[in-house]
């Protein structure tokens, strides 16, 4: 039986020299860019770290907050990915590719939801407790798929799952990542 898993972090600010991929539309991972040893130990056949990367900067006058800005990433982390060579082929590689594309679809959520806050002095507590939010949204997104799939076994509900994700992937294209 080949297992995955996925790890999911979210970050406030990213590391400066951990190695990422950002999502884009027009790249699909490879088996190569699971860089990590594989953890024996581990019944998963390979693991995917990707998360939602997220910081913000506040301008204020002496007494008020007059306006924000905010940016949002969704990564791919090689370093903490990993697969078990005998273990994986195309399908599951399929499975860690759609962890990555539901990781973009919560950064789009957030971003959605961030381009409907309104300026005030807490402005700083709403983009923090939004990016809480956000992330037990994703983490538990992100189980539900590895359930209702069990790790990329049930052909089936992986087609449904592929199929959803690019929907609701559409149904946000305003908000996708840029970079």
């Amino acid at each position: 039986m080949i297992k995955c898993a996925l790890i999911v972090c979210c970050f406030l600010f990213v590391a400066q020299d951990e190695p990422v991929i950002s999502w884009n539309e027009f790249y699909k991972l490879s088996w190569s860019d699971f860089k990590a040893t594989p953890n024996k130990s581990e019944n998963a056949s390979a693991i995917t770290a990707s998360g939602i990367t997220f910081g913000f900067s506040v301008k204020q006058t002496d007494t008020r907050v007059i306006g924000f800005t905010s940016n949002v990433h969704a990564h791919f982390y090689p370093e903490q990915s990993w697969y078990k060579v005998k273990e994986v082929d195309a399908h599951v590689l399929g499975h860690e590719q759609l962890h990555f594309d539901i990781t973009e679809l919560y950064a789009r959520k957030f971003r959605q939801r961030i381009s409907q806050l309104k300026v005030s002095n807490t402005i700083g507590s709403q983009l923090k407790k939004l990016h809480n939010t956000i992330k037990k949204e994703l983490a538990s997104k992100q189980n539900t798929y590895d359930a209702e799939t069990d790790y990329s076994q049930i052909a089936e509900q992986q087609a449904k799952w592929k199929a959803y994700i690019v929907i609701e992937l559409a149904k946000l294209s305003k908000y996708k990542s840029v970079d």
